[in-house]
């Protein structure tokens, strides 16, 4: 069984920043592409950006491009999502996700495993 386990979420007032974390329980992670989604009350699942396996290719939504920037670093099994100049409609619950595939991009189906989420709430 594979886990991810998000953190960094938190409370934070418009334009300021914060940087989530998502640790993969299995090392083969490093072949797979991964991927950052969120959730706001109400409203569809909605991808924010992903990255492949090597972190040569990152693709961002509109949304949040030139505000956030995702990494990884296989070494640490980790990902991270570092997000600057927060606005309000950036609350959401955040969820990781690993790819069936070493390139991935915003649909859901291409993901298999997820995360629990952690909750951004951004303050005007």
């Amino acid at each position: 069984q594979v886990q991810l386990v998000e953190s960094g979420g938190g409370l934070v007032q418009a334009g300021e920043s914060l940087r989530l974390s998502c640790v993969a329980s299995r090392r083969t992670f490093s072949n797979n592409g991964m991927g950052w989604f969120r959730q706001a009350p109400g409203k569809e699942r909605e991808f924010v950006g992903s990255i492949s396996w090597n972190g040569s290719s990152k693709v961002y939504a509109d949304s949040v491009k030139g505000r956030f920037t995702i990494s990884r670093d296989n070494a640490k099994n980790t990902l991270y999502l570092q997000m600057n100049s927060l606005k309000p409609e950036d609350t959401a619950v955040y969820y990781c996700a690993a790819a069936r595939k070493a390139y991935s991009g915003g649909v859901v189906a291409d993901y298999n495993y997820w995360g629990q989420g952690t909750q951004v709430t951004v303050s005007s």
